[in-house]
């Protein structure tokens, strides 16, 4: 059948009444029996009147349409047992519409799929037969569209918490067997390079900082302390002074018994008797050369080479800028009865630590020529080494009595 056919109004379904019997065949909207020529009906709304001259193109005659005869039909109709045919909606209806969509309902906002919305909410599943049947199974299942949709989020739910779980999480959930987790103890255990890394990394991150703490200690602490103690010493020798105690003429290893000033320089630092590292040296003070074979004069005396020693370096370190000196700087030795005036004379950069020439009542390299009384300063070069020596020679230039008040080296 390639035409549709119209609703029939008797009782009769479609398959139970042959097309021989009469009304079998509705009449047409025009009148007369099925296969007639129909008759046109007056149109409801007014039809434009005819062009008043026809056009070129209509001037031919057109033929006249010849009636419709259709074949004969059958003596029977079998219909098809499994789709009943279901009447319209109105009698209006010829033509197939496509039925007005469902509302979305919650559960097509989950699940976002379009084919199983319709099949949830009775709508037509598109296809043939197989795919309506299955539209149905899922229509009226066991949990109906909303299990289907709850086990389809459950299961989206499952993945993502699966693919959100970590390696600790898998290990945690799934035991490990005896063997594999010796195994796995074994792996996490240091090997014997990794824990001889790990101590020779921590030697010298500890030697590092000992080594840290021991610079900090001998440039900074050691002459804090130094200074703490030959400011002391100076005190005490001028408490002595004022107070009329007399200087016994021998001086034991140790006791200070002078003052020396170098204005250049800004040096006040005691002197004692000896050359004592720890005794002397190391408490900030300058010692004198006074044992064997190193014994120089006193600054009373009336010829002599006066010979001192000092750090250059640490522990107070009165004679680090010695070598700035120049020529005719003034170096003044402070006693209880007297001052000691002496001018710089010559310097020796370095000499090897065992020329002890230097300190002799004449010293060689100094510049002087015959016997006087002169001022000798020791002290180690380069600085923070003891490799050599580095010299300093004065003449003296005035004797001044305490009573007449300080130099004009002290003054200035």
């Amino acid at each position: 059948m390639t035409a549709l056919r119209p609703e029939r109004e008797s009782d009769t379904s479609y398959g139970q009444q042959s097309y021989g019997v009469a009304g079998a065949f509705e009449e047409w909207p025009g009148g007369g029996a099925y296969g007639a020529s129909p008759q046109p009906e007056p149109h409801p709304y007014p039809q434009p009147e005819p062009p008043s001259a026809p056009q070129p193109y209509m001037s031919q005659q057109e033929p006249e349409p010849q009636p419709f005869a259709p074949e004969p039909y059958p003596a029977s109709y079998e219909p098809v047992p499994d789709e009943p045919y279901l009447p319209p909606a109105d009698e209006e209806t010829v033509a197939l519409r496509i039925p007005d969509p469902p509302p979305p309902a919650a559960d097509d906002a989950v699940s976002g799929s379009p084919g199983s919305s319709a099949a949830r909410h009775g709508g037509p599943a598109h296809g043939g037969r197989a795919a309506r049947r299955k539209a149905a199974k899922g229509r009226h299942g066991r949990h109906g569209g909303a299990g289907e949709a709850r086990s389809a989020q459950g299961s989206a739910q499952g993945s993502a918490q699966e693919s959100a779980r970590g390696p600790a999480q898998e290990e945690r959930r799934a035991p490990l067997s005896r063997v594999e987790a010796r195994r796995q103890a074994r792996a996490r255990k240091p090997g014997p390079a990794v824990v001889a890394s790990r101590a020779i990394g921590e030697v010298f991150i500890t030697t590092g900082v000992l080594m840290l703490l021991f610079v900090t200690y001998q440039l900074w602490w050691t002459n804090v302390r130094a200074h703490a103690q030959a400011g002391k010493e100076a005190s005490s020798l001028q408490d002595d002074w004022a107070n009329g105690k007399r200087n016994p003429g021998v001086f034991e290893p140790g006791q200070g018994f002078a003052i020396l000033h170098i204005p250049k320089l800004d040096v006040v630092v005691p002197i004692a008797e000896g050359t004592s590292s720890k005794g002397v040296l190391d408490r900030g003070m300058v010692g004198h050369y006074a044992d064997g074979a190193l014994k120089t004069a006193m600054p009373g005396d009336k010829t002599g080479n006066f010979g001192l020693a000092g750090h250059r370096n640490t522990h107070g370190e009165p004679f680090r800028y010695i070598n700035k000196l120049t020529k005719g700087d003034p170096i003044v030795v402070e006693t209880q009865d007297k001052y000691y005036v002496y001018k710089m004379a010559s310097i020796l950069p370095v000499t090897s630590p065992s020329n002890t020439s230097v300190l002799n009542p004449v010293p060689p390299g100094s510049g002087f020529t015959e016997p006087g009384r002169y001022i000798t300063l020791t002290t180690c070069t380069p600085e923070f080494t003891s490799k050599y020596r580095m010299i300093v020679w004065g003449k003296m230039v005035e004797e001044r009595p305490r009573s007449k008040g300080k130099p004009d080296a002290l003054v200035s």
